[in-house]
């Protein structure tokens, strides 16, 4: 197959990154929004010369994993502005705050908001509203659909609903998309989207990027499942014969089953890979970048038979991941794509990032194992690479040297000298120093946060995602200091 070379890199000069999700925010409600917090933030970014702002996945959270959304597609509307709504006209001001903090009075909010909107707005919004319609129908009608039907089912997974509506059954779906609570939904996706576009041009504006994060895999319960059946290996009453994972590794002897269903790539290669270029598509509006997760998974994906309570007993199952980058680079171009190749990773996975010229990533916490050679310290480094000095998946850098061994210690001492009076500034120093075209640090680093500030544990049951920071956390002088190594290193945001 003939590859088109990019026309210009995805890296397209050196940068300076934070990584915070959204919902870590500060503000009065259960999880951060859209609205002043997130502006205020990007003020924060830019006076710090930081050019690229990355986040995890968007949208809704499924058991309160952003990567295990029911939907491919939508926003979580949990990020929603109430105020801003108000200030919309759409909603009292009074309702609005009386709601931040409590998620059933803000369902009850956005459904208030929702026939506000059909009242008093503007005939500008109402036509906004329906070309959003338009835009998204290859998914919008479906996902309404499903959150409408579920509601109604109490919860249950779409596999558990009544089997004309599990099935599809045209006269049995007929009564949800034009129902005033399926509109409802469309609505608050609406306003998702363009709440989220106006932090963007607002970003934009100050010569900030967003760089955005995608699950290789969706959720079982998902409305992208139920309604591409097809699309997935499932058997005849629309359950997994095969679920994702990986396998066995030093880390765990029975590998990682997480579950998801596999895709049926034949099906997907016959109409050229259109579910996956909608995906995209609704990606690229939201972010200038996107994150591949597991994309080791385009080559060979680890296939565990669903009833097997572990992944030991899995094979590897060919993906055809060159097929779809190729449609993919067809349907929109240049690919804004930085590829998740971390961990055990064969030539195939280098050779498939490198056919399409797209950036790894680099994670420093990964690199005091003693070898010289460990492609995560930094003189290994290339230039097209994302480097970090931990994910979203670490311990903070602060929590992390703190856990380090009497031996490990002494590996990183010997490589950053200046670790032992603050590790959080030795390491990121190291990372923004480097040649990677782009250096992302967690904002807890940037805050010098220890292991309670972790955002996430992978295996870990509860406790994840839950991370907030405080304005007061931000001494007046953090900005300066992370410009200044912004303005040493070449990295200095622009738009400044």
């Amino acid at each position: 197959m003939t590859v088109k070379r990019r026309g210009t890199p995805v890296l397209d000069r050196r940068r300076l990154g934070v990584l915070l999700h959204p919902s870590s925010l500060p503000g009065d409600g259960l999880k951060g929004t859209m609205g002043a917090h997130a502006r205020r933030f990007v003020d924060v970014l830019v006076a710090a010369g930081v050019s690229v702002w990355q986040v995890l996945p968007l949208g809704p959270p499924g058991g309160g994993s952003p990567y295990n959304s029911p939907s491919a597609h939508a926003g979580d509307v949990g990020l929603i502005d109430l105020e801003d709504l108000a200030e919309c006209g759409w909603i009292g001001m009074a309702e609005a705050r009386a709601a931040l903090a409590d998620a059933a009075a803000r369902e009850v909010a956005l459904s208030a908001a929702y026939h506000g909107f059909a009242v008093h707005a503007s005939a500008a919004d109402q036509a906004e509203f329906q070309e959003f319609r338009v835009r998204h129908a290859a998914w919008l009608p479906d996902y309404c659909a499903y959150e409408c039907i579920k509601a109604q089912c109490g919860g249950a997974p779409w596999w558990q609903w009544p089997a004309a509506l599990k099935d599809r059954d045209p006269q049995a779906l007929a009564a949800y998309p034009g129902s005033d609570s399926c509109e409802a939904v469309a609505f608050a996706q609406f306003v998702f989207f363009r709440q989220w576009h106006a932090l963007r041009g607002y970003a934009a504006a100050r010569g900030l990027r967003l760089f955005g994060d995608m699950p290789i895999f969706v959720a079982e319960d998902s409305a992208d499942v139920w309604a591409h059946r097809d699309l997935f290996v499932l058997d005849a009453d629309g359950r997994p014969e095969i679920v994702t994972g990986v396998p066995p590794d030093y880390f765990s002897a029975h590998g990682q089953r997480w579950g998801n269903p596999h895709y049926r790539w034949a099906r997907m290669a016959a109409d050229g890979f259109a579910w996956w270029r909608e995906r995209v598509r609704t990606q690229r509006e939201l972010f200038d970048w996107l994150r591949i997760d597991h994309f080791r998974g385009f080559v060979a994906s680890w296939a565990v038979p669903a009833s097997a309570p572990t992944a030991a007993g899995g094979e590897w199952m060919a993906v055809p991941g060159d097929a779809l980058l190729q449609a993919l680079q067809e349907a929109f171009g240049d690919l804004p794509l930085i590829a998740e190749d971390l961990g055990i990773i064969t030539d195939d996975v280098h050779a498939l990032r490198d056919r399409y010229d797209l950036p790894g990533m680099r994670v420093l916490q990964f690199g005091f194992d003693g070898d010289p050679g460990n492609p995560h310290l930094p003189h290994n480094y290339q230039a097209n690479s994302v480097a970090y000095t931990g994910t979203h998946d670490n311990d903070t850098t602060t929590g992390w040297y703190a856990a380090l061994t009497a031996r490990e210690r002494t590996l990183v001492h010997d490589y950053l000298p200046d670790a032992n009076g603050d590790p959080a500034w030795a390491v990121m120093r190291a990372v923004i120093a480097s040649v990677a075209g782009l250096a992302v640090v967690p904002w807890q680093d940037v805050l010098s946060l220890g292991s309670s500030a972790r955002m996430n544990t992978p295996g870990k049951c509860g406790g994840n995602w839950g991370f907030r920071f405080h304005w007061e956390d931000v001494a007046e002088a953090i900005p300066a200091r992370l410009a200044r190594l912004a303005f040493l290193y070449g990295r200095t945001n622009p738009g400044r």
